[in-house]
């Protein structure tokens, strides 16, 4: 049933309109040019609505009855033989036009283009083109950032997440605005807290981070009916490996080398990869963009056909992180000509690449001599022989299993709530002390604070009132936003300050948030960072709370009347020694970047509704 927008109802309303203004005009009026305008309008919108409800899939043998005759479309027989019927029907152009993320396909045999690249780390995420959302979708569970839900240590919940991203990834895909595979989970080691990317891993702990990665790819892939051979959702164990840095003091991803021991690899970077593969039978895995010991991950022969595919035995595709090949050759200069590079990566055992390198060079590498159409033919093997797991040559998908989903799959109540428990489980936290000014009694501890007791609390900082803050990078659009000022405003009367014009906190309003703190009751400072500090090519250079925001803290710490509250949003750690040997300071909690429900969670610790953790992934202090 095809729901139109309230935007496409109104221009009906304009026309409508526009028709009763033109009958009491002359021909020569300004009217019919404007009518059509809007119709044209009108229709373009309903257009885009139509195709945007319409999944993309090969061997549509409703529409061409002709389909039916090739092997690659029976689903009745395996998936190695249609694979290898498919492979020998392309031609060199069309193997070639299917290596990049923006698959070109093959029209006449009627497969249509298909975009890899989708992103599904906490969530259906817009990061990438293969993900839209609009007034039909417009937005879908956002859960907390990576680093917290893994301080829940808690792997049922690392599973349940996975099946419910890839509920609402396949109720998007029914309608138009998804794909089928998910470049996620990031189960990179995170030993530096200054990464920016650290956020997007379950830690620093290589057993921590390989029982996550393997649930998370469990809950997106595995199928209701335990068809071990197919795919609810294809996800990708990234990046392979040794990769911690993004831009650091002129040291930048592109042409870092690391250099690590094989103990060190054996013991810290592989196991992750290794567990994706082994107990979470992971369809994919990416290479990095940086080099180990000298050589680059995507153009390593030993890395990508020796260990993830020979040694490890992956059972799905190995594909580059974006531009990789360029970098290889641009930055590294590891290669003397992009064939050259083409070459050696697709030989080294590459199947796909997220960009257009091997889209443009590979016919002039094949001619060259530098790497055989057999290779092609591997490459095209695993990567069809994935999307036949996904069923995308099977037909139409709304008539295969998950084939009912739709947008009333997305953001369910259960889901939202889900989202808000995952935030309650992560939340650390790090310091709980006696409040020595007379506050609920005796012998009163910082938390949990109780509601009838508070009859104003101050609620003070640049993240008080944060929202798109909560989700951290690789996000989506969310069902909603509770922010912890709305959180906590749900059960006592608050005032607001934010202390800093943003988390930079360059000049801080220490007086006037000094003002208010003294006036209230309880004070709970909403400190931390955002991705203006730490992200995806923006590593931090200290580990010192930003700007002005330790002055503000122990200000109006320090003036307080009753229990002080100091709340870290962040994805790596801080040292917030100074706040720890505070006595002004009761009790600290880190919450992670929390997700689209992370208000109500803090509000549900803080209040005592939950019992937060005191088990952690991250170095911040000796909190012992």
């Amino acid at each position: 049933m095809l729901t139109i927008p309230h935007s496409l109802i109104l221009y009906a309303e304009v026309i409508q309109k526009t028709k009763t203004q033109m009958a009491s005009h002359s021909q020569h009026s300004v009217f019919p040019c404007f009518f059509f305008i809007l119709l044209c309008h009108f229709l373009l919108n309903i257009a885009r609505l139509v195709s945007a409800q319409k999944p993309v899939f090969a061997c549509d043998v409703d529409s061409n009855p002709g389909l039916a005759n090739y092997t690659f479309c029976d689903k009745s027989l395996d998936i190695k033989t249609r694979v290898d019927d498919l492979v020998k029907r392309l031609t060199l152009e069309e193997k070639i036009g299917c290596l990049g993320d923006a698959s070109v396909g093959a029209g006449r045999l009627g497969i249509p283009k298909y975009e890899w690249w989708s992103e599904a780390l906490h969530g259906v995420s817009y990061t990438g083109p293969g993900v839209h959302f609009n007034s039909l979708v417009p937005g879908a569970t956002s859960f907390p950032q990576v680093i917290l839900t893994a301080a829940s240590f808690n792997e049922s919940l690392f599973e349940t997440i996975g099946k419910v991203v890839s509920t609402e990834a396949r109720a998007m895909y029914n309608v138009g605005l998804a794909g089928l595979t998910y470049w996620s989970p990031n189960v990179n080691i995170f030993r530096d807290p200054r990464w920016g990317r650290g956020q997007e891993t379950p830690g620093e702990d290589p057993t921590l981070t390989s029982k996550y990665g393997a649930a998370y790819v469990r809950g997106l892939q595995q199928r209701d009916d335990g068809d071990k051979d197919r795919l609810k959702v294809a996800s990708c164990c990234k990046h392979y490996t040794a990769y911690d840095v993004d831009n650091w003091k002129g040291i930048q991803r592109y042409s870092f080398n690391a250099l690590v021991t094989q103990q060190d690899m054996d013991d810290t970077f592989q196991p992750p990869f290794e567990t994706c593969i082994s107990e979470g039978n992971v369809a994919s895995v990416m290479c990095s963009y940086n080099q180990v010991n000298g050589i680059p991950t995507c153009g390593d022969p030993k890395l990508l056909a020796g260990t993830i595919r020979g040694k490890w035995n992956l059972n799905g595709y190995i594909v580059t992180d974006c531009d990789s090949l360029e970098v290889m050759f641009d930055n590294q200069h590891y290669t003397k000509t992009p064939e050259e590079t083409i070459a050696l990566s697709l030989n080294s055992g590459l199947d796909l690449n997220c960009g257009s390198w091997l889209q443009k060079y590979t016919q002039s590498a094949i001619q060259q001599g530098l790497v055989q159409e057999s290779v092609i033919d591997r490459a095209l093997t695993n990567n069809f022989a994935t999307l036949m797991r996904l069923g995308f040559f099977d037909g139409d998908p709304t008539k295969l299993p998950y084939g009912n989903l739709g947008p009333k799959d997305v953001c369910t109540p259960a889901n939202q709530e889900l989202a808000r428990e995952a935030a309650r489980q992560g939340i650390v936290m790090l310091k709980n002390t006696l409040v020595s000014k007379t506050f609920q009694g005796a012998n009163s501890y910082g938390l949990p604070l109780s509601p009838s007791s508070i009859k104003s609390l101050a609620v003070i900082g640049p993240n008080a009132n944060a929202t798109h803050t909560m989700l951290g990078n690789y996000e989506g659009s969310p069902c909603k936003y509770v922010s912890p000022l709305q959180g906590l405003a749900v059960s006592v009367s608050t005032v607001y300050q934010a202390g800093c014009s943003d988390v930079s906190c360059g000049t801080a309003q220490v007086e006037e948030a000094k003002k208010i703190a003294a006036g209230a009751d309880a004070v709970v400072l909403v400190m931390g960072s955002d991705q203006s500090i730490e992200r995806e090519s923006l590593d931090r250079n200290d580990i010192t709370l930003p700007g002005q925001q330790a002055t503000l803290i122990t200000q109006v710490a320090s003036v307080s009347k009753g229990p002080v509250i100091l709340v870290i949003m962040s994805g790596g750690g801080w040292d917030i020694q100074f706040a720890k040997d505070d006595p002004n300071i009761h009790s600290i909690l880190w919450v992670g970047f929390p997700g689209e429900a992370g208000g109500a969670a803090i509000a549900d610790v803080i209040f005592g509704l939950h019992n937060p953790s005191k088990c952690f992934l991250l170095i911040f202090s000796d909190f012992s």
